[in-house]
């Protein structure tokens, strides 16, 4: 995923400990990656508008580039470094262009970034966000600097924001991970799980509420385990589903969502409340990455196949029209045609509404990264992936056909790429409808389905 920050009607934020420097000037800002990023890039955004700054429209007039990058997979570093020889090109036109870099790279190969793109004048990590105005300023007057925190100096909800969207708002309730999956860098990255007060976490959204939010997405590494690191109440226990009732009391909060619970800790309380508070969407990501329990294992994912499908069942019986998507990684090491074909039959049981679907890709840093011994022929990878593809496309048709005719509440998210008199909008179950019409972003529609393909839907008012 790459996302450009354009200009848009949004709200002046301002640093209260500054006075703005760069009044006049323009940023633009590239991310790459999760939730997570997208969230820390508006942040990030919020601190330049503080000190004076405007979004540029284009890089050609941008005074200052960020690039927030995203290390998960082997493409997104590939990314990384073609944007930055892309960029080097316009640096040796305008020298005095500033060159940021953040993110999850820049906290895994700070050296890396700065021996390959020397001219890059700021390295910054994830947990020193809250410094880009300070670094900005430091390598202007001293030259190029990389500084990363190896633990959380300030959470993102505590800076400026500069949201892409007026009626849509991310919400940081937890950062960093206490797992150990294999293929996984983000603990390494982002840290041990850090949660914030569910007070705070409320308050911000009141506020979003009274800037006209009406849809939340509570952001967390593990969801799941939410306020285990807090002693509230005298012991440390997941709190999850009671910030979600909490939450869900917001006068004004009609949608909230959340992202992304763990198959291993997904419990039947936090499925109740999301049955039985109204703002909460029924849509659950809830990644599988395998069908087979040898696999999973090899994974460090802590559950199996049955437990897996166990817990999406009960999810079913509890909350009606649920809407399921899930992650699935291809080709790990050591994946026999077996445990592929397991994958394949959990898939086919479980029959999700979306799948996000990758090829393994080593990451430096990474257990699995290790076990080269066990690496798989890439074609026998791409084969397997495009049997999963196949299968997985036949079953999100099937399972939009089934919502022709029905009358669902969509939320519009702005006009169609293709036709502006046509609108993209989305259900509770977060699928995407297409409807006739022009009506702002943020509008709450009635639709009737009509028509359903793979990938989105098209509906009448």
């Amino acid at each position: 995923m790459s996302t450009v920050l354009l200009p848009r009607p949004v709200r002046r934020v301002h640093h209260p400990d500054r006075t703005p420097k760069r009044e006049g000037q323009a940023y633009y800002i590239r991310t790459f990656g999760c939730q997570m990023n997208e969230h820390d890039s508006e942040r990030i955004a919020g601190l330049l508008e503080s000190d004076g700054m405007a979004p540029a429209a284009s890089l050609d007039q941008a005074d200052v580039v960020f690039i927030n990058t995203c290390t998960i997979r082997e493409n997104a570093d590939n990314r990384l470094y073609g944007n930055l020889g892309q960029l080097k090109t316009l640096k040796d036109r305008r020298p005095e262009l500033m060159l940021v870099v953040g993110g999850c790279a820049a906290q895994k190969d700070r050296q890396i970034v700065r021996e390959r793109a020397p001219w890059v004048d700021v390295v910054m990590g994830t947990h020193n966000l809250g410094r880009v105005l300070d670094l900005l300023d430091h390598a202007q007057e001293w030259g190029g600097v990389t500084e990363i925190y190896e633990s959380l100096h300030d959470m993102p909800s505590q800076l400026p924001t500069r949201r892409e969207v007026e009626h849509s708002a991310w919400v940081t309730v937890q950062l960093g991970c206490n797992n150990t999956c294999t293929f996984c860098i983000v603990p390494a990255v982002r840290g041990r799980e850090v949660s914030r007060r569910p007070g705070e976490i409320v308050r911000e959204v009141e506020l979003l509420v009274s800037e006209g939010v009406v849809e939340v997405t509570l952001l967390g590494q593990n969801i799941d385990t939410y306020g285990r690191d807090l002693a509230l109440g005298g012991r440390r226990r997941p709190i999850f589903a009671e910030l979600l009732r909490r939450v869900g009391q917001v006068e004004g909060i009609r949608r909230i969502r959340f992202t992304s619970p763990h198959p291993a800790d997904f419990r039947e309380n936090v499925a109740r409340a999301m049955a039985e508070t109204e703002a909460v969407c029924e849509q659950l990501h809830l990644p599988l990455q395998s069908g087979s329990d040898r696999i999973l294992a090899r994974m460090h994912r802590g559950y199996n196949s049955k437990r897996f499908l166990d817990r999406l069942a009960m999810a079913r019986l509890v909350i009606a029209d649920l809407t399921v998507s899930t992650d699935i990684i291809v080709g790990f090491p050591g994946e026999t045609d077996a445990d592929f074909q397991r994958t394949l039959d959990v898939v086919a049981e479980a029959r999700f509404d979306q799948a996000f679907m990758f090829i393994f890709s080593p990451r430096p840093g990474t257990a699995a990264a290790g076990m080269t011994d066990l690496f798989i022929d890439p074609d026998v990878v791409k084969q397997r992936f495009r049997r999963l593809v196949d299968l997985q496309n036949r079953i999100s048709e099937e399972k939009n056909a089934e919502m022709v005719g029905k009358r669902v509440e969509v939320l519009v998210e702005g006009p169609s790429r293709k036709d502006p008199k046509v609108v993209k909008s989305r259900t509770r179950g977060g699928k995407i409808v297409h409807v006739p019409g022009e009506f702002p972003p943020g509008t709450f529609l009635e639709a009737e389905i009509t028509t359903a393909r793979r990938h989105h839907m098209m509906g009448r008012l």
